[in-house]
């Protein structure tokens, strides 16, 4: 569940923290006075692009963070393990994002960065957020598949339809490539075989590039380091001064001081190890002077070897691999248009047999799809007679079609709101408050199957009459049953059913306007809803309504 809710210098919120509670949390309060805030902060929280002229005026940065507590974290922590974070400690996750005027802004999960995705994918598996324009995707083919396929439990044989949908789309487009026409093959054929034998006349290498890269450098510097190599030697060892014969002249002295001194054929010994190491010094760098090659033709060579790899890089990939990698694709693409006739014969066995098992996975797809319509119409259908339409029905029409991205099926949620009327598709009914109606119903049953254990709902019951209502609050709070729900309303009857419930306040000091967010106890509550009931001035008539709907709930 999401524990807390803490908002910094987001529109008219200066800062606030809000505490939910498990089950159902109602928010209301006045029109304008910031309920969309806490919408809108969360859904910052859970991947939203973020919107710089929502930072508060006179602000440079804005930020929220929420505190969740997961009984059961695998699935996030699955998420976080591939990111290479930390998993949750204890099934806490902390998310805080700051939005700045300038530069992009952070966000933090566990204290660690993440990017942008990485939020999302989090989001997705934490909250289901539900806006009162969000009624329009029940009237979409691919949402309702989606519907279906929640309540049927059916993604991972979904998933292994739409892996073998890909392959088989591959395989025809490689296919279709192959078919050009006959006019542009030569043409395209001719352009194959001149890059595959540029690139192989290039013959780059990883190992060469770098060699060439080293020796070009010690050649660009050949003049200056013979000079030094031939100073060292000389001062080590054919210098009348050098360090060689100074150590022979301290040599002959050592010599006869040790038959004077005892501890003098020690140092004698000590000088002979180094006199001895001073020559083979000068000899290594006399040999690596005598290797150099400054031949200028070498460097003319390294030049143009170096320019080949540029000119390679930049016309055929960023790296060397890539390079080779681009030899390899066009050397396949030219035997294919070589061998097209046995290619396209090949291709066509293998886009057949590819055909059959995507549409044998289409079937067994939309066999287990058709039983769960069945069950998903009736479920719905129930759920609505409790929420105004005593009479009415709702159907999951199913038919099968030929392959497609999302499976072998056309699907059509169609609707009876009453007896006598025909049924009719769901997209062809005008009344808003039948779709929001609609909506609560198919939330009502997915909460059931629905593994995402947060439900926001921002005014779900907008355009709903008073007398249905209440029906609307039972519906939120079986659902809440299964999820914790957050849930913004005007509606008393529906406020009344909530198990905590906040108001949003909006107030004007020295000039300027703050959002303020206050969990309301009973008495509280009692003044709220009949606010909500009569206004800003409410009456005795009034408050006894309100005792009178806490009093159904409590």
């Amino acid at each position: 569940m999401l524990t807390v809710l803490r908002i910094k210098n987001l529109a008219l919120v200066d800062h606030l923290q809000v505490e939910f509670r498990p089950g159902l949390n109602m928010i209301t309060g006045e029109t304008g006075a910031g309920k969309s805030i806490l919408i809108g902060a969360l859904g910052l929280l859970l991947g939203e692009r973020a919107d710089k002229s929502l930072i508060r005026t006179g602000e440079d940065a804005c930020g929220a963070e929420a505190v969740f507590e997961l009984p059961d974290s695998a699935e996030i922590d699955l998420i976080l393990e591939e990111c290479g974070l930390s998993s949750c400690e204890n099934g806490q996750l902390i998310i805080r994002r700051i939005v700045r005027t300038s530069g992009s802004g952070s966000i933090l999960v566990n204290d660690s960065p993440v990017t942008l995705q990485v939020l999302k994918r989090l989001g997705d598996r934490l909250v289901d957020m539900h806006g009162p324009h969000d009624h329009q995707s029940l009237l979409h083919q691919d949402a309702q598949l989606d519907i279906l396929d929640s309540f049927g439990h059916l993604w991972k044989e979904r998933e292994r339809y739409e892996k073998q949908y890909r392959e088989r789309a591959e395989r025809i487009a490689r296919r279709t490539e192959l078919m050009a026409d006959d006019e542009d093959l030569e043409a395209r054929a001719d352009v194959l075989k001149h890059r595959v034998k540029e690139l192989e006349q290039a013959a780059l290498s990883e190992e060469e590039e770098k060699q060439v890269e080293r020796d070009h450098a010690l050649l660009g510097h050949a003049q200056r380091i013979l000079e030094l190599s031939g100073d060292a030697v000389r001062v080590l060892s054919e210098n009348d001064e050098s360090a060689f014969n100074a150590m022979a002249s301290a040599q002959r002295a050592l010599d006869e001081l040790s038959r004077l001194h005892p501890e003098a054929e020690t140092w004698r010994e000590d000088l002979r190890v180094m006199a001895a190491r001073v020559q083979e010094l000068a000899v290594e760098i006399s040999r690596m002077a005598a290797q150099l090659d400054a031949d200028p033709a070498r460097m003319e060579w390294m030049d143009q070897r170096m320019t080949e790899y540029q000119r390679m890089k930049r016309k055929y990939g960023p790296t060397v691999p890539d390079v080779l990698a681009a030899l390899e694709t066009n050397r396949k693409k030219l035997e294919d248009l070589q061998s097209r006739g046995e290619r396209l014969e090949e291709m066509d066995r293998e886009i057949e047999r590819l055909d059959a098992a995507l549409r044998k996975e289409g079937g067994q797809l939309h066999e287990k799809r058709a039983k769960a319509a069945g069950q998903l119409a009736r479920d719905i259908t129930a759920e609505l007679n409790d929420l105004g339409f005593p009479d009415g029905t709702f159907s999951v029409s199913l038919q099968a079609s030929e392959p497609r991205a999302d499976g072998m099926d056309e699907i059509e949620f169609g609707f009876e709101p009453n007896v006598g009327e025909s049924m009719r598709p769901l997209r062809q009914i005008a009344s808003s408050g039948e779709i929001s109606r609609v909506m609560l119903a198919t939330k009502t049953v997915l909460a059931k199957h629905d593994r995402i254990p947060i439900l926001v709902f921002d005014e779900i019951d907008a355009n709903v009459g008073g007398e249905i209502a209440g029906s609307v609050g039972q519906k939120l709070a079986a659902v809440a049953g299964h999820h914790q729900v957050i849930c913004i309303t005007h509606l008393p009857q529906v406020a009344s059913m909530g198990h905590a419930h906040f108001a949003v306040t909006k107030s004007v000091r020295e000039g300027r306007t703050f959002t303020g967010v206050a969990h309301l106890d009973e008495s509280q509550r009692v003044d709220e809803l009949a606010r909500m009931l009569g206004g800003k001035d409410p009456t005795g008539v009034t408050v006894k309504h309100a005792r009178e709907l806490l009093a159904r709930t409590l």
